[in-house]
């Protein structure tokens, strides 16, 4: 059974009323929902605060749930705007107090400096827009389709691709200020 076809199911036993149907999609979907956050926000509190709405929305608009749509797709961009809103009201841009996301565990060394490296992606990243940073997550972080991307933020194919484009660039310019080649 694929991904999509569990998620269909437990949304249905969800809306006939059975709750553990719901305490699983939330122990499938806290931990994505949460690092979408996390990358946004840049502050793990902020980030657990998010995810909490996040999940309390999906529960109360679980009937309105499109299933044209992954079930995902439908959360992340619950928690994509929801993210932004706390941005908005906190206007918060500091680089991530945890790095190393990256790190596969085998070498300190490489552990070290992937982490280091984590930690200046992050750092860079955290300096772009909001518009710019969402789409750098949706995209390379959550490899989310443009449709998928269209879908979320609202906004046209086109504008997504330039903003994209542009993100690209402004990370790749903070990335090289920031010593990495």
């Amino acid at each position: 059974m694929s991904e999509a076809a569990g998620d269909f199911e437990l949304i249905d036993r969800c809306l006939g009323g059975d709750r553990d149907a719901f305490a699983l999609l939330v122990e499938r979907y806290k931990k994505p929902v949460y690092n979408v956050a996390y990358r946004i926000l840049a502050d793990a509190e902020e980030a657990r605060d998010v995810t909490q709405a996040v999940l309390i929305k999906a529960w109360q608009n679980l009937g309105r749930y499109d299933r044209a749509f992954r079930f995902y797709s439908w959360i992340y961009k619950i928690a994509i705007n929801e993210a932004i809103n706390a941005l908005k009201k906190t206007r918060r841009l500091e680089s991530l107090e945890e790095a190393g996301a990256m790190a596969d565990g085998t070498d300190p060394e490489r552990v070290r400096a992937q982490a280091e490296l984590g930690d200046r992606v992050q750092r860079a990243l955290m300096t772009l827009k909001a518009e710019y940073r969402v789409v750098i997550v949706l995209k390379h972080m959550l490899d989310c389709t443009y449709d998928e991307m269209e879908w979320i933020t609202g906004v046209p194919e086109k504008t997504i691709k330039s903003r994209l484009f542009t993100a690209r660039h402004l990370l790749r310019e903070r990335l090289v200020q920031e010593g990495v080649r």
